[in-house]
């Protein structure tokens, strides 16, 4: 059996038509959702690229590892779901962005690591108002180009080409191809850039009560009081999600016309989603712990696997790891918290009573996990003309604002612990938008305080593992 793992980067699930989007035209998506099993429900372990990848592949959470920065990705001596395939002999092929490996660890866990025509073409020369006011809200022109000329249609083009050339009695294969689209800034090539208008937006999220600090600094370091440039930050976001859909069609056609539909699981996921212009906000946060940075779709398709089916209950992003290798009948020679969903992905109902997590964010004693440290490979992030320099030098000037912090949700409620800076806690049946911050408020005091209790089992239970190798010592 092959596994094919389609992986936008910075896709929420919000904006896909299959998870309810009433305008966006997602046709990909939607024929995934009726011939495999829907997970409405499923939340990343970090908002943020590269810790959360590391918790996908490792099934660890980011405390277990210490991955809960860009900087810290995974070393030679971290196993991970990759190495355990490419082990089992399976032909391992990963095309696109790296935000999982460092330096000669992919070598490990990969036959091939390639991000073909990574430049996204035409980006510098079109960006819209560059270094003036209303150019850190990501807003830019359109690419040059067609979507032929993009990075992301070069890395999905690679695997096409290698799932045309894979033939019966060649070693099985995992194909990752961990995309660039939708990350922001918010631009694509024609005719997806001008696809949506502000009158398709749906209405934009307020800014909340009792809501973190970070978000107020936000708003001021980019700049971001110009309501209209914020709506057209979510078309040209729908465009680009709409851009990737039309990559994954690209693949299930490539699937279909070779022969491997029936010898494939197809998993389309993300690590984690994007404010696009929601609650006044860009891009992400490292401790945003909202629905539309944490809530991601996970769509599987397996031979022999339930179609059409939906999934309700909370599972958690880092669980395709488990469910992979359960498919495969494999084992991993490490201890992860990752939960096979195999069941539900046979038509099974999932666990009403599970609760995710998800953590974020650095200590002030940790200087050198936030964005724009004086490192001599960050440097030219605090430089003024650079787009991500708002954020960079807001972690500088208020470290507080990017602190440590973890959510616990359930399919009710949410709550979010932060080192520094208020609490939050919503009751999600009553407020599915997360505006009224009600950790203050007694009527919640007794389910609050479990969930505190919860969160503190769940932090003894997954503090650590201990390798399974034998370690040799000195007598």
């Amino acid at each position: 059996m092959n596994y094919v793992l389609f992986f936008p980067d910075e896709l929420r699930a919000k904006n896909l038509s299959c998870y309810g989007h009433p305008t966006i035209r997602t046709p990909s998506f939607d024929r995934l959702s009726l011939e495999g099993v829907t997970f409405e429900s499923c939340y990343v372990q970090n908002p943020v690229c590269s810790p959360s990848r590391c918790c996908l592949f490792t099934g660890t959470y980011v405390h277990t590892l210490g991955h809960r920065t860009l900087w810290n990705l995974l070393k030679p001596y971290e196993h991970n779901m990759l190495e355990t395939f490419k082990q089992a002999g399976y032909q391992v092929r990963v095309y696109g962005k790296n935000d999982l490996f460092a330096a000669e660890a992919a070598a490990n866990s990969t036959h091939v690591f390639e991000n073909r025509n990574a430049a996204r073409a035409g980006q510098a020369e079109n960006t819209a108002g560059y270094g003036q006011k209303g150019y850190y809200d990501f807003v830019y022109r359109p690419m040059a180009g067609s979507a032929e000329d993009t990075g992301d249609w070069a890395n999905v083009q690679a695997g096409i080409d290698f799932i045309r050339s894979w033939k019966a009695g060649d070693p099985p294969y995992v194909l990752f191809l961990p995309l660039l689209f939708p990350h922001c800034p918010y631009t694509v090539p024609e005719p997806y850039y001008s696809m949506y208008g502000e009158e398709d937006v749906m209405p934009l999220l307020p800014y909340g009560q009792g809501k973190a600090d970070y978000m107020e600094l936000i708003r001021r370091y980019r700049q971001l009081d110009d309501p209209s440039a914020l709506r057209r930050a979510q078309a040209l976001y729908m465009g680009m999600v709409t851009f990737t859909d039309m990559l994954l069609g690209r693949v299930m056609d490539a699937l279909d016309e070779a022969g491997q539909r029936d010898e494939t699981v197809l998993i389309a996921s993300s690590d984690h989603g994007d404010y696009a212009g929601d609650y006044g906000l860009v891009e992400k946060w490292p401790s945003g712990m909202e629905d539309v940075l944490t809530h991601v779709p996970l769509l599987i398709r397996a031979p022999g696997g339930a179609a059409g089916h939906r999934v309700k209950e909370p599972v958690e992003m880092f669980d395709i790891m488990a469910t992979c290798l359960d498919h495969a009948g494999l084992t991993a020679p490490y201890t992860h918290f990752a939960r096979s969903l195999m069941p539900q992905v046979m038509g099974a109902p999932g666990d009403p009573e599970r609760a995710v997590f998800c953590e974020g964010g650095y200590d002030p004693r940790e200087p050198h996990c936030s964005e724009g440290t004086l490192r001599p490979s960050t440097r030219h992030l605090l430089e003024p003309e650079f787009i991500y320099y708002p954020k960079c030098i807001q972690q500088q000037e208020h470290p507080e604002s990017v602190c440590r912090s973890i959510m616990m949700r359930t399919g009710r409620y949410k709550l979010v612990r932060r080192s520094l800076g208020p609490h939050e806690f919503y009751d999600l049946q009553a407020d599915p938008n997360e505006l009224i911050n009600r950790y203050d408020d007694e009527a919640f005091r007794e389910t609050i305080r479990d969930m505190e209790r919860q969160m503190l089992d769940w932090y003894l239970a997954t503090s650590d593992i201990v390798p399974m190798e034998e370690n040799n010592r000195s007598l």
